[in-house]
């Protein structure tokens, strides 16, 4: 196997920030094909008690993959990543993502185990604004498929 276990625990740095912004939400929006007025319309989000419109929770995979790229692609580790499938994704949200915010993440390797040959690598992101307020926490969880997979 080639992923190094002894990275349990590391923490890399924050991303650069990233400001959130109405179309990018729309978009998102849009990908998804959810009709959310909440996701497009200011008034309809000021409505729900919001300060602009929120996104879709999985909005946040637009912000935890670039940080997510610092543990796939760190040579050190050792993740072959033409050998990657994803396992399992899951956010918890200590409020909705907004436009306007600017938001940072840091993710930290949270478990490698062996399992039927394959490597599996479990990853905390933790997204936060620039001001250090919690918005969300994504776990990640990928399999590197081994040599007979």
């Amino acid at each position: 196997m080639s992923v190094d276990q002894s990275f349990v625990g590391r923490v890399y740095p924050p991303t650069p920030p990233y400001e959130v912004g109405r179309e990018k939400i729309r978009e998102f929006a849009d990908a998804i094909n959810d009709e959310n007025p909440a996701y497009r319309d200011r008034a309809v989000a000021e409505k729900l008690g919001y300060r602009d419109v929120i996104a879709p929770p999985t909005f946040a995979i637009v912000v935890t993959m670039q940080a997510g790229k610092q543990v796939t692609f760190d040579p050190d580790f050792g993740i072959d990543y033409s050998r990657v499938v994803h396992g399992e994704q899951r956010f918890v949200h200590q409020r909705p993502i907004m436009a306007g915010d600017v938001l940072q993440t840091v993710v930290t390797i949270d478990d490698v185990r062996v399992a039927a040959g394959n490597e599996i690598v479990t990853t905390r992101a933790d997204v936060t604004t620039v001001d250090g307020e919690a918005v969300c926490t994504a776990v990640s969880t990928i399999v590197v498929r081994g040599p007979g997979a």
